[in-house]
């Protein structure tokens, strides 16, 4: 049993047009996961064609020392950290998608 303030079930039941407060709570939720997901994928694919390279291959060519600019630079750094938390966040999202 979900128990919310009658505020915020009004807003649930308003913006999702489900008339079951349950049900429009899972839709919210639902569509919340599908937008990151949908978002983190976006950051993948533009940091993939800014690189040519996939995160595994970025990151091994990083270790190799065989990315074509300093591993250890600014940018680098900056895309690495950007990439590596996308991925990451991405599986924890997919995982989270109802079956």
């Amino acid at each position: 049993m979900i128990s919310v303030s009658p505020k915020l079930g009004e807003l649930l039941i308003r913006t999702t047009q489900t008339p079951d407060l349950e049900a429009a709570l899972l839709k919210v939720l639902t569509e919340y996961v599908d937008f990151k997901i949908a978002a983190l994928s976006q950051t993948i694919t533009e940091l993939e064609n800014k690189w040519h390279l996939s995160f595994e291959d970025f990151v091994q060519r990083a270790r190799e020392g065989t990315l074509g600019q300093d591993a250890y630079s600014w940018e680098v750094e900056q895309d690495f950290w950007k990439w590596e938390q996308a991925v990451t966040l991405l599986k924890h999202y997919q995982a989270l998608r109802p079956v």
